[in-house]
């Protein structure tokens, strides 16, 4: 699955760059720099991700372009757990009974702010059919 998220990035009369994502209206920022704009380019998309997750609302995948932004891995890791979850047409509570734990547990591993280790992480993929897969980039 893939958390990359495309932007554009344009120069602004006078001094600095606007970012704007393209799959999330709401997740814009701009900086001096275009090293700068891309940081916080991140930064707002770990915020609007987050908040998106945090309100139940829907998180469009990534469309293909460059360049991208990933979100902190924190929210990376709640992202992947939902999205599959919701791709087998799984609740949480379908999830929480395969784990063999309350349905709090469950829903915490959707939420960045909660930060389960990587065995919590490995147990869930498995329970998803899935394999944990930790990237650097």
């Amino acid at each position: 699955m893939n958390t990359a998220y495309p932007y554009t990035i344009e120069p602004q009369e006078g001094v600095g760059y606007l970012v704007q994502f393209v799959d999330l209206d709401e997740a814009f920022t701009e900086g001096a720099t275009p090293e700068e704009a891309a940081f916080n380019a991140a930064e707002v998309l770990s915020l609007v991700i987050e908040q998106r997750l945090a309100d139940g609302q829907p998180i469009p995948a990534p469309s293909a372009g460059e360049p991208v932004a990933y979100p902190q891995a924190s929210i990376q890791a709640a992202l992947l757990m939902r999205q599959a979850r919701e791709a087998q047409g799984r609740t949480l509570a379908d999830l929480a009974r395969t784990l063999r734990t309350s349905w709090p547990s469950a829903q915490r591993l959707e939420h960045p702010g909660n930060n389960p280790t990587l065995k919590q992480l490995e147990r869930a993929a498995a329970a998803l059919g899935k394999r944990l897969i930790v990237d650097l980039a």
